[in-house]
């Protein structure tokens, strides 16, 4: 047999690993089951992101610099854009509360905040009364400047805001410019919606929310407080002051002279929300030097949180504040209140020495903001008024007899007679002053807010009330007291009058140190302008 030459059998070799090796090629090209396995991005999926990220990209912009400050007619504004589902406009004036008004649709909401209102603007206007026949014209041109400077400045902040909240997520600045170019798109179909739906007749029919709600016949006196307030108050407080200097020259009272050693008294109560009673306070305090000031309850008017700030410039009138509760006044109330530096809360007949006095109270037993009359409510303001006259004995029997005590109501008042030489109280908004049966004297003060809201129920505005109290640092006796009164709102006429307690008139003879008072009614000595 002829023998086949190697190079042949490597040959065919080679041709029948052929198919196997062909067949390894072609497996390894192939790509893997992996690859085929894994799932492409969806591109809804995608898209809802890409929304989502320019929609919290756009709040964050406006948050961070989509807001304006405006000056409208006599009034410094903030106006801001918020997202929204309903849009609209909303405009808050602090500390009446809020109105919303239907002005469009859209999901974008306008919000209007009265800051403050400025003093030569407001001067300006009452010095030239011809002005205000242009007023509406300005302020109607104030709010479209601001409109549109409101609009340019949230494009700006809305269109940064997504850019750079998808540069931050993508890391790609394509899609961080198509965030961007969605949220302008989206911003100018919600202007495109609001302009479409604009409804200018929406102003007649507002909202009202927060204090204007519980007194919506007010609405329209509301609208000229917030337009004259800061005005009325700045001279409501210049008239006390110049009152009050008038009345330290012309005085002809030489049967009681305050020394500097007496502890003078402030007495308020009723403030109802009003914060003009601050300036007149601190007026007040300033003007005859007052050592301690005492409130009688009713700073509130719906004892809710959201009033709690009105409460903040208690801080900087420049004497103790020593409080008991009113049926206004609710339980957040007291705890904010109790956590303030320099206020003394009283209740449950708690005593306190302030400035040479000890003072003891108890805060109302009932809580009714809305003015209703529940059953039994007089049985529960004596049962109050007999706790509070049992803890006065007992300081007396611990040997820290009380010199003036403190409740809300004049029927819980009535129940210390013969605890304790004073008892103050308000609640009623007028002031009054009696000799109780056992010689204790009951000192009720009138309203230091003239009322609040309430202060326009009737023909003539309520009058704002509060009282100086006189007291010898050594004997701790009530000597005199001046009652103070001022024109209601828009009025500008003030009353100061001295009363002198009967024991205290030229002469009377000198009350036992025992007994609580005397039992004679005071009359007024002197009346000024």
């Amino acid at each position: 047999m002829a023998r086949v030459p190697a190079i042949a059998v490597t040959a065919l070799n080679r041709i029948r690993r052929t198919p196997h090796l062909l067949t390894r090629r072609h497996r390894t090209r192939r790509p893997g089951p992996a690859l085929e396995l894994a799932a492409r991005p969806n591109p809804w999926a995608r898209g809802l992101g890409l929304v989502a990220v320019v929609l919290l990209g756009a709040w964050l912009g406006l948050l961070a610099v989509g807001n304006v400050r405006v000056p409208v007619g006599p009034m410094n504004t903030t106006m801001t854009l918020r997202p929204s589902l309903t849009g609209g406009t909303k405009i808050n004036i602090s500390p009446l509360g809020a109105l919303e008004l239907n002005s469009h649709h859209g999901p974008v909401r306008l919000d209007v905040n009265v800051d403050q209102l400025d003093p030569e603007r407001a001067s300006a206007l009452v010095d030239h009364p011809e002005r205000l026949s242009g007023l509406q014209d300005e302020v109607a041109h104030d709010v479209e400047h601001g409109t549109l400077d409101l609009a340019l400045r949230s494009g700006i902040a809305v269109v940064s805001g997504a850019t750079a909240l998808g540069l931050a997520v993508y890391r790609r600045p394509r899609r961080a410019l198509a965030a961007g170019g969605t949220a302008l798109a989206l911003l100018a179909a919600s202007g495109a919606t609001a302009y479409a739906t604009w409804n200018p007749n929406s102003v007649l029919e507002p909202k009202y929310s927060g204090l204007l709600s519980s007194a919506p016949s007010l609405v329209g006196n509301a609208r000229n407080i917030v337009t004259e307030f800061d005005v009325y108050q700045k001279e409501l407080a210049r008239l006390v002051t110049n009152v009050t200097k008038l009345y330290d020259v012309t005085s002809t009272l030489p049967a009681y002279q305050p020394d500097p050693t007496t502890v003078r008294v402030l007495h308020v109560s009723d403030i109802h929300l009003n914060p003009a009673s601050w300036k007149i306070i601190a007026s007040l305090v300033d003007q005859y030097k007052v050592n301690v000031i005492v409130d009688t309850g009713d700073t509130m008017d719906h004892g809710t949180a959201a009033e709690n700030g009105f409460l903040d410039p208690i801080a900087d009138l420049g004497a103790p504040y020593v409080w008991v509760r009113g049926n206004h006044d609710s339980a957040t109330t007291q705890r904010y209140l109790s956590r303030m530096k320099n206020v003394h809360v009283l209740d449950n007949g708690r005593a306190e020495t302030i400035a040479g006095l000890r003072f003891a109270g108890i805060g109302d037993p009932q809580f009714t903001p809305d003015r209703s009359n529940p059953p039994g409510a007089d049985a529960s303001e004596e049962l109050a008024g007999d706790r509070l006259a049992a803890a006065l004995r007992d300081q007396r029997t611990a040997g820290t007899p009380v010199d003036v005590a403190m409740a809300h109501e004049p029927s819980a008042a009535r129940e210390v007679d013969g605890e304790v030489p004073l008892v103050l109280c308000g609640h009623l908004h007028h002031e009054g002053d009696e000799i109780l049966k056992y010689g204790t004297r009951l000192r009720m003060e009138g309203s230091t807010g003239g009322s609040g809201l309430r202060a326009l129920e009737h023909k003539y505005p309520a009058p704002i009330e509060a009282s100086i109290l006189y007291f010898d640092r050594d004997t701790k006796r009530l000597q005199a007291w001046d009652a103070i009164k001022l024109g209601g709102l828009g009025e500008t006429t003030a009353e100061v009058t001295r009363h002198l307690p009967k024991e205290n008139q030229p002469g009377a003879a000198s009350p036992s140190p025992s007994s609580p008072s005397s039992a004679t009614p005071s009359a007024p000595t002197s009346s000024g302008p």
